[in-house]
């Protein structure tokens, strides 16, 4: 067909391949209890004949636009794979370990809630993991605090509260990646502006952490589950602070302006020197971690399953998701699906306050009417991409806003997979521990209210171009 015969995509031919993913996604995640992988091929499947049968395209011009928006996301999948190989290495040489070990150290009776949240936020930038995080470090904490008699539901929110502060700030982490290459920004730059947003969330968290928590000021703190981690650790791993150079180093470079590439490749060489000299590791075993992940067998399960991770191919499932999420918005974007979308948005969105909220209020739609972390992300981002720019705002602007809503929210849905796994974790249904995790009440609506006050909504110069892909 030719072009002339193409039809102009309509909010109504949008909502068919939307509304049948949610559908899919929903029977699929909830009913059936199955990764999102398959129903989000059959949401590009129905999306693909909107597109062929109703405006005309043909499967050429839909796979070129998969392959296009793929590009966008690749910078952030090799890197995905190289957090990998770091997260192997430094668990290994006994970075990850040192850093929760001394993590460990900061819990007293009268600020535990304060030290749960700071506790799970060092552990979560260790390792890039919210979901281990609670799985490993929020359960023993959860036990501590049920010695204190504090409710469950309140320490599961300060749990989930320093868990995702890590998870959207470290670098390890897979949205982190992600959400920069969906707005046209890169890793660093996003880190360093969602720190406006994300930080006076988590100071205030604590100072509400503290508030409730000085009520069991005073009570006897059971240490057992901590001690034996801590022992176990010590006793498999040389702990020093000399191990807390590589992530010191890697900051270094951050700070030098190295790309995130050859600086992420650094932290693993390093990672794998490291175990080495002070671990008594092989050459071989500095490959097989960074590679298949490390395989902690102290016997001791809670720290098997903490140090547990990692490695090359540990990465594939999320890199494998993010490529088919990719593609159903590819399908999208082609055929001026998405821009019927955000066109109806954008009859709302009349100023950069306004703009920054349906960015937010999308974001937790997604996250609500998906149940998919990911595509909370990925949806937004390629909607909001195009509007950002021709507003004059930054893209790093608009990454931390689709952190701000996607990842930050997705734990308080309990149909939602992060929801659903912090709910079988740590079992406290989300809506009991919700109102308590308020780093993730607090972040949207801080970026909520800098957007119409405009504080850190960084404009782009005149002479700067339009982002059209992920630096």
């Amino acid at each position: 067909m030719s072009m002339k015969e193409k039809k102009r995509a309509t909010l109504g031919h949008a909502l068919i391949p939307i509304l049948f993913l949610i559908v899919v996604l929903s029977i699929s995640i909830v009913v059936f209890e199955q990764d999102p992988h398959i129903p989000i091929i059959f949401a590009i499947i129905v999306a693909s004949l909107v597109a062929v049968y109703q405006l005309g395209y043909t499967w050429g011009e839909l796979e070129e636009g998969i392959l296009d928006t793929i590009k966008m996301g690749m910078q952030a999948s090799l890197i995905l794979m190289v957090i990998g190989t770091i997260i192997g290495a430094w668990i290994l040489s006994g970075t990850v370990p040192t850093m929760i070990y001394y993590g460990l150290q900061i819990l007293s009776p009268g600020i535990f809630l304060v030290a749960t949240a700071i506790i799970c936020s060092i552990v979560s930038i260790s390792t890039g993991s919210s979901w281990t995080t609670a799985g490993t470090v929020g359960i023993a904490l959860l036990g501590v605090g049920a010695g204190l008699e504090i409710p469950a539901h309140i320490t599961a929110g300060a749990i989930i509260s320093g868990a995702y502060f890590g998870d959207k700030m470290s670098p390890l982490s897979d949205t982190t990646n992600l959400a920069p290459a969906m707005a046209g920004s890169n890793l660093f730059e996003h880190i360093k502006h969602m720190f406006y947003t994300t930080v006076p969330s988590l100071i205030i968290a604590l100072i509400l952490y503290g508030i409730i928590g000085s009520r069991y000021a005073g009570r006897e703190l059971d240490m057992s589950n901590i001690t034996l981690m801590l022992d176990t650790m010590k006793d498999n791993f040389m702990i020093s602070p000399v191990l807390l150079i590589p992530p010191v180093l890697v900051i270094a470079i951050v700070v030098m302006k190295v790309p995130a590439l050859p600086g992420l490749i650094t932290g693993t060489l390093i990672g794998g020197a490291f175990a080495m000299i002070f671990q008594g590791a092989s050459f071989g075993d500095f490959i097989e971690a960074a590679h298949y992940g490390f395989e902690m067998e102290s016997g001791v399960e809670i720290i098997d399953d903490l140090l547990s991770r990692g490695g090359l191919d540990g990465m594939m499932w999320t890199v494998s998701l993010i490529l088919i999420a990719l593609s159903f918005g590819g399908v999208l974007e082609k055929t001026g699906m998405l821009q019927a979308v955000g066109e109806s948005i954008l009859k709302l969105a009349n100023s950069t306050g306004s703009l920054i909220l349906s960015t937010i209020l999308t974001g937790i739609a997604v996250n609500l009417l998906t149940g998919e972390q990911y595509l909370s992300i990925v949806i937004p981002g390629r909607m909001y991409k195009e509007i950002y720019a021709e507003k004059g705002i930054h893209p790093k602007v608009l990454s931390r806003t689709l952190e701000d809503a996607g990842t930050i929210t997705s734990p308080l849905i309990p149909w939602n997979t992060c929801g659903a796994y912090m709910w079988g974790t740590l079992g406290i249904h989300p809506f009991a521990y919700a109102p308590y995790a308020f780093l993730n009440i607090l972040n949207p609506l801080i970026a909520i209210l800098y957007g119409y006050i405009g504080f850190s909504i960084t404009k782009l110069d005149k002479v700067e171009e339009k982002p059209a892909a992920s630096k």
